[in-house]
């Protein structure tokens, strides 16, 4: 898995031996599927790799009191999944025997000169629960590292570790709730469709056999999303520019980045190069880490691209910690325009997460009453409470 220290391939084959020594017949297609879904999906934390796994591994029901029994004895440690039966005299499980070959009459007798060389440890050796053990210490560290990503705040990763939630934030999908547009088609709609009515019938000679209804199409309301790149949102602001580009890239999505003022960056962002993009961005990015003008900036947008109906009946979605220079009821007039004009309001601030934290003064105080929902997105985990917000009605 290229989003984990180990592949998908490796973590899949080493929890389905793991279930297959119980005695739970994992086969090589559901550990294939496995390997196909953490690829596709990579699970952010434990919980959301259980039910990959659950769904991928367990045909029926009666199988998951063995399916959680050894899935928690491999990632909580506390049994061993070797004995996950608990009767040591037990006969050996379905699907867990040694398979053996029939040996041909000519080769039944031992022939030390011409034996096969001892390449290593076999099942039941002592260098067999050596590798167990190996294998097991494995898929903790696997576990143990998704955990670190999905929970720390992006300020307290490594470089290295920065560089991988990068790559999953980029597969975050920014899906908006849909709308009725005013196109229609062929449905079942109260509306009578005129000109479909009318072309039927002089397909028929100009007899109306029956009539043809409409109804209006659904789309997905559009996504803006407006990042605070000012020096106190330093330590995410990358992480964001990625989601930003994903959702460019894949949900066709506005992004504007702002600090004393606004900067349009869709153009920029397009494309599947993650690093060209970041790099076309950042060439035409100005106020990089420098102060934040909050209230000029959200009146900007709305003067240049917000009433031309970029913001009208959109989900706008901003990423910021409210630390601004403009007076708060100023920030507060702006919020309340671009309330007017937009369909939901999502405010992200990476600060919400501190201990202690209450946005009671400043720009986040004033903005906080025009926000439709308010969340932190201070880490990977903390950003699917985003996807959701966007994603509500």
């Amino acid at each position: 898995m290229a989003d984990l220290p180990v592949a998908p391939g490796p973590l899949a084959v080493g929890l389905s031996a793991a279930l297959q020594r119980a005695g739970l017949p994992v086969t090589a297609d559901r550990a294939a599927r496995l390997a196909r879904a953490l690829r596709l999906v990579p699970p952010v934390d434990r919980d959301s790799l259980y039910w990959t796994a659950r769904v991928t591994l367990v045909p029926t029901r009666a199988q998951l009191p063995l399916f959680d029994a050894v899935f928690s004895a491999v990632f909580d440690g506390r049994l061993d999944p070797a004995d996950s039966r608990g009767d040591d005299a037990a006969p050996p499980a379905v699907g867990s025997e040694p398979r053996t070959r029939p040996v041909p009459p000519d080769r039944r007798r031992s022939d030390p000169a011409t034996s096969a060389p001892d390449d290593g440890p076999r099942a039941g050796s002592p260098g067999a629960g050596d590798a167990d053990g190996a294998e097991r210490e494995t898929v903790l560290a696997v576990a143990s590292a998704q955990e670190r990503l999905g929970t720390t705040a992006f300020a307290e990763l490594e470089p290295g570790e920065l560089a991988e939630v990068r790559d999953l934030v980029r597969r975050l999908v920014l899906a908006t709730p849909q709308r009725l547009s005013r196109r229609s088609r062929p449905g079942q709609g109260r509306r009578i469709d005129v000109r479909r009515t009318v072309a039927a019938a002089q397909r028929r000679g100009g007899d109306v056999e029956r009539l043809v209804f409409a109804e209006r199409r659904p789309r997905a309301r559009r996504l803006v999303l407006l990042c605070d790149v000012s020096g106190s949102m330093q330590p995410y602001s990358r992480v964001f520019l990625t989601l930003l580009q994903g959702a460019v890239a894949d949900a066709s999505a506005e992004a504007f980045v702002f600090a004393t003022g606004v900067t349009r960056l869709t153009r920029q962002l397009a494309g599947r190069d993650v690093d060209a993009a970041l790099a076309r961005a950042a060439a035409v990015c100005t106020g990089w880490s420098g102060g934040t003008r909050l209230a000029a900036s959200i009146e900007e947008f709305l003067a240049v691209f917000g009433r031309r109906g970029m913001a009208r009946g959109a989900v706008v979605v901003v990423l910021s910690d409210g630390w601004a220079t403009d007076p708060p009821e100023e920030v507060a007039a702006a919020m309340a325009r671009l309330r007017r004009l937009a369909h939901r309001i999502v405010w992200v601030n990476p600060r919400a997460a501190a201990p202690g934290f209450a946005p009671r003064v400043g720009g986040m105080a004033a903005a906080l009453p025009f926000c439709d929902a308010f969340v932190s997105g201070h880490s990977l985990a903390a950003l699917q409470e985003v996807v959701a917000a966007v994603r509500a009605g």
